[in-house]
């Protein structure tokens, strides 16, 4: 999901800062009344960039979505004439939008530049249809199977491979070391 290169005239990339925990909220709000107040010209798109995050608690995988940059909203829209002055519609219907504190740069709102737009659009694409284990492990480390063929046994991280969530690690069997492809929830550090 590469940035989009086609913008309408004069639209530019805003981050609002929200109210921790109601950024979906604002989100769908905007998105929702644009067309009631007429602000289809002025509103483009609203971005909220998420990420699938798969823990294990108590032997079970569970798997939750994550905020990117929590407590932020991203949002296209023209919100500055030809004669570079602020257009107060746009601006105030999403100022007044419930869990708004308001625009990063403050009255006089700062757009984002485009590599940073690029960024955002990147993490996207990077988190997009993968699952990103809550733990990150590091070769060498020793953990515990939980489930599986070798449940119960401990074992080193020998290889980690992050695109596909599966990790190899050698347990020792009859005294020999096997390597084992096992899933990331599949094991938990002995600390824990």
């Amino acid at each position: 999901m590469p940035a989009p290169t086609t913008a309408p005239a004069g639209a530019q990339w805003f981050a609002l800062h929200t109210l921790s925990g109601q950024e979906s909220k604002v989100k769908l709000y905007i998105e929702k009344f644009k067309k009631a107040e007429e602000l289809d010209d002025f509103i483009f798109e609203v971005l909220l960039p998420t990420e699938v995050v798969s823990e294990v608690k108590g032997g079970k995988k569970s798997t939750k979505v994550r905020k990117l940059y929590p407590g932020y909203v991203f949002i296209q829209a023209k919100l500055f004439g030809d004669d570079g002055k602020l257009i107060n519609k746009p601006w105030y219907f999403v100022k007044e939008t419930t869990g708004v504190i308001g625009f990063v740069g403050g009255d006089r709102p700062a757009a984002l530049r485009q590599g940073e737009v690029d960024e955002i659009y990147a993490r996207i694409e990077a988190a997009s249809g993968k699952e990103v284990p809550k733990v990150q492990y590091a070769v060498g480390e020793e953990v515990k199977i939980t489930d599986g063929a070798f449940a119960s046994l401990t074992g080193r991280i020998d290889e980690i491979d992050p695109e596909r969530g599966k990790l190899k690690v050698s347990v020792s069997i009859f005294g020999r070391f096997t390597p084992v492809e096992l899933e990331y929830w599949q094991v938990q550090r002995l600390t824990e």
